[in-house]
């Protein structure tokens, strides 16, 4: 056997009895304050993983050292997908910890199970830029084995504006969206958004962002080309704050999960329950939980 072949068993055989002496390493919340450059304050969650004693994560480095079968099994045992929430205008500031008032942070402290890590930014002031949230993901992507086949964006009201400018701006990066009332902005490429499995959702009573703001971009987009990778829908007698919900339920994100930029033709899935989960009801998305915060 060759050097670099015997290398490449040892690697895996050390992973796998890690993984069988090893322990199941607790969900993590930790909280980043200028720790990127010309970015956002940000919430990263990571998930439970299998890890090798005293270690969080298996690192990137360690699986790309791998190469065909070998590498293959691992990132398939190893390699989980990215969620990015983006909040509404009524969490912006300073404060990090309103990012976790609502919304996927709050749903993970509340019970949510979901095998992915979660990176959710705090806008300070004024819209979303997708540039700032891109050197997010390319942070995240430095240090944490994530599935770059499976980038996921959500967010509601100004989130909403911002996950359709994310999704629009770095179509080949995002697998799937979700924008709930939300709308466009002059920066908006609606022409990268027909390449996206988008879902745009908003309620007929919404006082805060009305629903023509979504409207406008299915428009625009219906006016640019093809929108089969499209789900549009209005829900009638909806106001704004109701559309929070989405964010708790565990099928929204095991929509999302579906979709992957490896997809042939990257259809939409069309297959979805949640959204007619929104009448059931639901615990209030704003009660508080501090628990598992690591602060940065």
């Amino acid at each position: 056997m060759e050097w670099s072949g015997w290398l490449r068993s040892l690697t895996l055989f050390v992973f796998v009895i890690s993984m069988m002496f090893g322990s199941l390493s607790a969900q993590r919340m930790i909280a980043h304050r200028g720790t990127v450059k010309d970015a956002y304050n940000f919430w990263f969650y990571v998930p439970p993983v299998i890890a090798m004693p005293d270690s969080a994560v298996v690192p990137p480095l360690v699986i790309d050292s791998l190469k065909g079968e070998e590498g293959d099994l691992l990132e398939a045992m190893v390699r989980k997908p990215l969620v990015i929430f983006l909040h509404g205008a009524s969490l912006r500031g300073t404060n990090l910890s309103q990012v976790r008032r609502y919304g996927t942070l709050d749903a993970l402290s509340k019970g949510l199970n979901l095998d992915a890590y979660v990176l959710a930014p705090q806008h300070p002031t004024g819209g979303w830029q997708p540039e700032r949230i891109n050197r997010l993901v390319d942070w995240a992507m430095e240090r944490y084995a994530i599935d770059s086949t499976r980038i996921y964006v959500l967010g509601m009201s100004m989130g909403g504006f911002g996950t359709i400018d994310y999704a629009s701006e770095y179509p080949n990066r995002v697998a799937a969206a979700l924008a709930l009332c939300g709308g466009d902005t002059p920066k908006t490429n609606h022409k990268n958004l027909l390449k996206v499995p988008l879902c745009i959702l908003h309620g007929t009573n919404d006082h805060s962002v009305p629903w023509e703001s979504s409207q406008r971009v299915v428009d625009s987009m219906r006016a640019v080309g093809d929108t089969t990778r499209l789900i549009y829908r209005l829900l009638p007698g909806q106001n704004h704050s109701m559309l929070s919900h989405y964010f708790y339920f565990k099928s929204v994100y095991d929509w999302l999960f579906l979709h992957s930029t490896t997809d042939k033709w990257r259809p939409v899935r069309r297959r979805y329950g949640f959204i007619g989960q929104l009448a059931q009801k639901h615990p209030s998305p704003f009660e508080k939980s501090d628990k598992q915060i690591t602060i940065k």
